[in-house]
C-alpha cells in the first residue's frame, strides 16, 4: 500500500522532540510507512545514520523501497533492540522514536484481520511470518482465559459475557473471521458506548495478548535507555491507556533515583536518575484530529537520557 494512504500521527512533533543531530544516529522502532522515519532522513547529514525496525514484512519492504545508504532496515521486534544494535556495531544511539499500536494499512487491509468494520480473517498478528493466529488463540483458550485477556487488556466491563458467548458459539462452528467476532460480541454487550462499536474493546484485547504488546513495550523501554547516548532522546507515542501507562510510569521511574534510606552516603555518590522529562504529554492539534481521526487518542511522551 502506498505511503499516501497512511497519515503518520504527530509527524512533525515527534521528530522535532527528538531534536536531530545532522551527524547523529537514530532509531525508528516503529517503521510502519515511513512517515517519521523519511523526515527524520530530511533533517540528517550524509554522515547521520537511521535505523528503522519493524515486526510486519510489508512495513520492511516498504521501508526497502527507500533505498537510502544511511538507512539500515531490520525485520525485529523493538524489543530485540539491543541484539539489532549490537549486530550493526552501534554502541550507542541519540534519538529511539516508538509509534506504538497498529498502523492504518494493517488496519485497512481485512485479510490482516485487525478491524471488525472489515470482514476477513480472524488473524491479528503484526509478523504475519510467524505466531498464533487470533482465530487459533480463541479455538483452543479457556473461557476463564479469553474473559481475562478481554477484561485486562481491552478494559470491557463485559468479559464475562463476551467469553462465555464465544465458547458457546465455537462449540457451533469454529471462530475464524472477523465478522463472526463482531457479531457474537455484539450480541453479547447489552448498552453501547456513544460512537463506539461493542466489538472495540474485545478486537483491541485479542490483538494486544496476540501480539504481546504491553509486553513487548516493558522489554523494549529499558533497552531504549540503555542504547541512548547522553542527551539522547525518547519519543514515545501511544494510542490507548494501557501502553501510555507503561510509558508515563516507566520514564517517571527513570527520572527519579531510588536514594538508600538512612545511608550516610555523600551528593556525588548518591544513585542519579537516567532519564529527564522533557515538556508535557503532546496531543494532536483539533486540525489533525479532524484530517485524521484514528489520531484522536495520540499522546506523546519524550524524555532525555542524563549523562553519566
Amino acid at each position: 500500500m502506498a505511503q499516501g494512504s497512511h497519515q503518520t500521527v504527530l509527524l512533525e512533533e515527534a521528530i522535532d522532540a527528538l531534536a536531530i543531530r545532522a551527524d547523529g544516529a537514530y532509531v525508528d522502532a516503529t517503521f510502519g510507512r515511513g512517515g517519521h522515519s523519511r523526515l527524520i532522513l530530511d533533517r540528517l547529514g550524509q554522515s547521520g545514520r537511521l535505523v528503522a525496525l519493524d515486526r510486519d514484512p510489508q512495513a520492511v519492504a516498504a521501508a526497502l523501497e527507500i533505498g537510502d545508504v544511511r538507512l539500515s532496515v531490520v525485520h525485529a521486534n523493538f524489543a530485540e533492540l539491543a541484539a539489532v544494535l549490537k549486530r550493526l556495531g552501534l554502541e550507542g544511539v541519540d534519538g529511539v522514536l516508538l509509534d506504538l499500536g497498529v498502523s492504518s494499512p494493517q488496519f485497512d487491509d481485512a485479510a490482516r484481520g485487525f478491524s471488525f468494520r472489515r470482514d476477513g480473517p480472524l488473524d491479528m498478528r503484526m509478523d504475519a511470518s510467524r505466531g498464533q493466529t487470533a482465530a487459533q488463540w480463541l479455538e483452543t483458550a479457556s473461557e476463564a482465559e479469553i474473559r481475562e485477556v478481554i477484561r485486562d487488556y481491552g478494559e470491557e466491563r463485559f468479559a464475562k459475557q463476551i467469553a462465555a458467548a464465544i465458547v458457546t458459539a465455537r462449540q457451533r462452528v469454529p471462530v475464524v473471521t472477523t465478522g463472526q467476532l463482531a457479531a457474537i460480541v455484539g450480541a453479547a454487550v447489552r448498552t453501547r458506548e456513544k460512537n463506539k462499536d461493542p466489538a472495540t474493546r474485545t478486537f483491541q484485547a485479542i490483538r494486544i495478548y496476540v501480539n504481546q504488546e504491553l509486553a513487548q513495550l516493558s522489554l523494549a523501554l529499558p533497552q531504549i535507555v540503555d542504547a541512548l547516548n547522553p542527551g539522547g532522546r525518547l519519543a514515545a507515542i501511544s494510542f490507548h491507556s494501557l501502553e501510555d501507562r507503561i510509558v508515563k510510569r516507566f520514564m517517571r521511574d527513570a527520572a527519579h533515583a531510588d536514594v538508600p534510606i538512612r545511608l550516610p552516603l555523600r551528593a556525588r555518590e548518591l544513585p542519579q536518575p537516567r532519564l529527564r522529562l522533557i515538556g508535557k504529554p503532546v496531543h494532536p492539534s483539533a486540525q489533525e484530529i479532524a484530517a485524521n481521526p484514528r489520531a484522536r487518542s495520540a499522546t506523546l511522551r519524550v524524555a532525555e537520557r542524563i549523562g553519566v
